[in-house]
C-alpha cells in the first residue's frame, strides 16, 4: 500500500459464525516473520470486536418475548410485523427482492424467532445461521429476510424504550447524514449518459455524486458484448470538468475490471480527484483487490456484496480497502453491519454502507449511519421516492445542503398509514 492512501481519505472524511481464520504459518516453519506477527495481532483485535454485543440490552429490565413474526404482502410490497407477548409491536418495510425470497423468510428464518427474548438479538442473529443449516444460503438469500425481521424487532424495541434505531445499537454521532446521488446509465452512449447524470443531480440539493464506470449490468444477453470502448475514459474527466471542485465525486465499477484494467482506470480517477473507487474488481477476489489498492493512492471501497465477517476481516487486516460498505439488507441487518463498521474503525478506516431496498431503504441507511463512529462524509441515495405513505414527526426528510436530518422518534421514527398496512395480507407457504 502506498503510504499516502490513508492520508488521502482522511482529507475526504475531515466469534461470530464464519470460516476459520486464515493459517498464519506452515507446520514446518519455525520462525514467524514480523509481518505474520503483525497480521496475527490484527486478527486478534478484530476477533475481539466481533465478540462484543451491539444491542443495548441494558435498556430493557424484563424479557421481551416474541409471540409472532408475520410477513405481509400487497402486490410487490412486503411488510414485516412482529409482536411481543405483552402486546408491543414493530413494523419494517421489506426489500423488493422478497418477491423472490419470501419462501426462505417463511420456512428458514421466521420460525427461529418465535418465543425468543428480543433482548438477546445479538445471539439470535448469530445462531440463526446454524438453525436449519441456514449458512448454506448465505448472502442476499438469507440476509434480506433476516434484516427485514431484525428491523421490525428493533422498531418494536425502540417503541418500548423510547429510543431511535441508532440509539439501540450505538451512540448518535451523526444527527444529520450527508448524501451523494447514485447514478446508473452505464449502458447508454456517452452523451446520453452524461445528460442523465446532470438531470439526476439537478433534482436534489446535494454536493456529491457517484458515477458508474465499466460496463457491468448493461442488461443484454449478448455474450460477446464488450461495452462501449473508451467511454469510461471520456466520462471521468467530463464529469469533473462540468462540476469543477464544487462537488465530491466517487466511481463504482461493480467488479467489472481485472487488476490491470482497474489500475488503469484508477489512475485516471486519481488524476481527476475522485474520492474513492468502489468495487474495482470482483468483490470476492481479495488478493486482486489488495493488488489494486497497493498500486493506487485513491481509496478502495468494497463490501456491498459481501456475505461474511471474514471477508471484511481479511481485507481490513491486510490493508486491502479503506472504505467498508456492508449493505444493511444484504448483510443481514444492523447488528452484523455494525460489527463491520467497528472493525474498520479500529484500524482508522471509513464506513459508507451500501443502500438498497428502494421503498424505505434510505431511512434504514441514515439511522445506521447516525450511530457509526467512522461514517464517511457522504452516503448513498437514489432519491427519496417511496410507495409507502407515512409521516415523520421529527424530520422533514428532505435533502438540504446535501444532508438529511435523521428522525429522532422511537424505533424507525415514522408512522405508516394504517390503511396501507391493511392492504397487505399474510404470506403463508
Amino acid at each position: 500500500m502506498k503510504t499516502n492512501r490513508r492520508k488521502f481519505i482522511s482529507k475526504v472524511a475531515s466469534g461470530s459464525f464464519g470460516a476459520a481464520a486464515l493459517s498464519l504459518s506452515s507446520c514446518d516453519q519455525k520462525i514467524t516473520s514480523n509481518s505474520q506477527i503483525d497480521i496475527k495481532s490484527k486478527y486478534e483485535k478484530l476477533d475481539k470486536i466481533l465478540e462484543q454485543p451491539i444491542l443495548k440490552k441494558n435498556l430493557f429490565s424484563t424479557q421481551v418475548i416474541i409471540e409472532s413474526v408475520e410477513l405481509l404482502r400487497y402486490e410487490r410490497s412486503f411488510i414485516c410485523r412482529v409482536r411481543s407477548i405483552d402486546g408491543a409491536e414493530g413494523i419494517s418495510v421489506g426489500h423488493g427482492e422478497l418477491n423472490t425470497l419470501w419462501p426462505i423468510f417463511v420456512n428458514k428464518v421466521q420460525p427461529f424467532f418465535i418465543g425468543q427474548d428480543a433482548r438477546e438479538l445479538d445471539l439470535i442473529m448469530d445462531r440463526i445461521f446454524v438453525y436449519n443449516l441456514n449458512f448454506r444460503y448465505n448472502g442476499r438469500a438469507i440476509g434480506i429476510p433476516l434484516a427485514t425481521i431484525e428491523f421490525a424487532i428493533l422498531d418494536m424495541l425502540g417503541k418500548i424504550s423510547g429510543k431511535s434505531l441508532g440509539q439501540l445499537i450505538g451512540e448518535i454521532h451523526n444527527p444529520e447524514v450527508g448524501v451523494y446521488m447514485a447514478t446508473e446509465f452505464r449502458h447508454l452512449p456517452l452523451e446520453e449518459h452524461f445528460e442523465r447524470i446532470k438531470e439526476t443531480v439537478a433534482k436534489y440539493d446535494t454536493n456529491a455524486l457517484k458515477i458508474k464506470v465499466g460496463y457491468q449490468h448493461f442488461g443484454t444477453t449478448d455474450i460477446y458484448y464488450a461495452g462501449l470502448p473508451g467511454k469510461t475514459e471520456e466520462l471521468i474527466p467530463l464529469v469533473r470538468e462540468h462540476y469543477g471542485d464544487q462537488i465530491t465525486l466517487y466511481a463504482d465499477s461493480n467488479g467489472y475490471y481485472n487488476v490491470e484494467g482497474a489500475i488503469e482506470v484508477g489512475k485516471i480517477l486519481e488524476e481527476y480527484k475522485y474520492s474513492y473507487f468502489e468495487e474495482p474488481v470482483l468483490y470476492w477476489h481479495f488478493e486482486e483487490i489488495k493488488a489494486v489498492a497497493d498500486a493506487l493512492t485513491i481509496p478502495i471501497a468494497n463490501g456491498e456484496q459481501d456475505q461474511s465477517y471474514y471477508n471484511f476481516r481479511w481485507l481490513i487486516a491486510n490493508d486491502g480497502i479503506e472504505v467498508v460498505q456492508p449493505d444493511n439488507f444484504y448483510f443481514g441487518g444492523y447488528i452484523r453491519s455494525m460489527k463491520v463498521a467497528l472493525m474498520a474503525n479500529a484500524f482508522g478506516k471509513t464506513c459508507v454502507p451500501h443502500m438498497s431496498g428502494g421503498d424505505l431503504g434510505y431511512l434504514y441507511d441514515i439511522h445506521f449511519v447516525s450511530a457509526i463512529p467512522n461514517a464517511g462524509p457522504h452516503h448513498e441515495t437514489h432519491g427519496l421516492q417511496t410507495h409507502v405513505p407515512f409521516e415523520c414527526p421529527t424530520s422533514p426528510l428532505e435533502i438540504k445542503d446535501g444532508k438529511i436530518k435523521v428522525p429522532t422518534g422511537p424505533g424507525l421514527g415514522i408512522n405508516i398509514d394504517p390503511e396501507f398496512i391493511k392492504l397487505h395480507k399474510l404470506v403463508e407457504y
